[in-house]
C-alpha cells in the first residue's frame, strides 16, 4: 500500500472482521521529535501468542474470502524501512492494539494520502461501529467520534447527500487545520 490512509482502512476493518463493536484510530505526528506514530485499537476477539507473531506472515489471514493477508506484512515492512516498527498487542477475548511508527522525515516514509475520505468511509460504511479519531499534529489536535456525529445529526442517517457533504467539509477543514491551513494531502 502506498499510502498510509489505506494501511488505516485496512487496520479497521480487520478489527471488524475480528468482532470488534469499538474501534479507535490515534495519529499522532510529532514532527519536532521526528516521529509519526499510527494507533488502531479495538474491542474484537484478540489473537493469541502464536497468531501475533504469525499475522505479519502475508500467506497467513484468518479472512476466508482469500488465502493471503498483506496488510499487516506490508505495514511492518514500511515501518522497519523507515526507522519505526509494528506493534501489536493483543488479549484473547478482549481486543488489540496495533501500533506502527515511522521516523516522519525518512524519505521512503508513506504519504499519509486522502485522511479525509478513509475517515468518512469507515464512518459511513460502519454505522454500529463506535469509531474515535484522535489526531495531533505538534500541539494541535482533533478528536471526533461517530456517537458525537450521530448525536448531532439526531437520527439522519450519514448516507444523506447533504450529511456526506457537511462531514467531508467538516473532516477537510479540521484536518487542515492540524497543518496550519490548507490541505497538504501528501503529508
Amino acid at each position: 500500500m502506498r499510502e498510509i490512509s489505506l494501511h488505516i482502512l485496512d487496520l479497521v476493518q480487520n478489527s471488524i472482521e475480528a468482532g470488534a463493536t469499538a474501534a479507535k484510530l490515534e495519529i499522532i505526528e510529532d514532527i519536532i521529535g521526528d516521529s509519526m506514530i499510527i494507533r488502531v485499537s479495538d474491542n474484537g476477539r484478540g489473537m493469541n501468542k502464536k497468531m501475533r507473531q504469525l499475522v505479519i506472515d502475508p500467506f497467513i489471514t484468518t479472512r476466508t474470502t482469500r488465502r493471503v493477508g498483506l496488510g499487516l506484512p506490508l505495514m511492518d515492512m514500511s515501518t522497519k524501512r523507515c526507522g519505526g516498527y509494528l506493534n501489536i498487542d493483543s488479549i484473547q477475548g478482549q481486543g488489540t492494539v496495533i501500533e506502527a511508527m515511522y521516523q516522519y522525515s525518512h524519505l521512503d516514509r508513506p504519504p499519509m494520502g486522502n485522511l479525509v475520505e478513509t475517515i468518512k468511509s469507515i464512518l459511513v460504511a460502519n454505522p454500529v461501529l463506535q469509531f474515535s479519531y484522535h489526531h495531533t499534529v505538534n500541539n494541535k489536535s482533533l478528536s471526533i467520534s461517530s456517537h458525537e456525529i450521530t448525536d448531532i445529526l439526531d437520527g439522519i442517517p450519514l448516507t444523506q447527500p447533504d450529511v456526506l457533504i457537511w462531514l467531508h467539509g467538516y473532516l477537510s477543514d479540521n484536518i487542515a487545520n492540524l497543518y496550519g491551513g490548507a490541505e497538504d494531502e501528501n503529508n
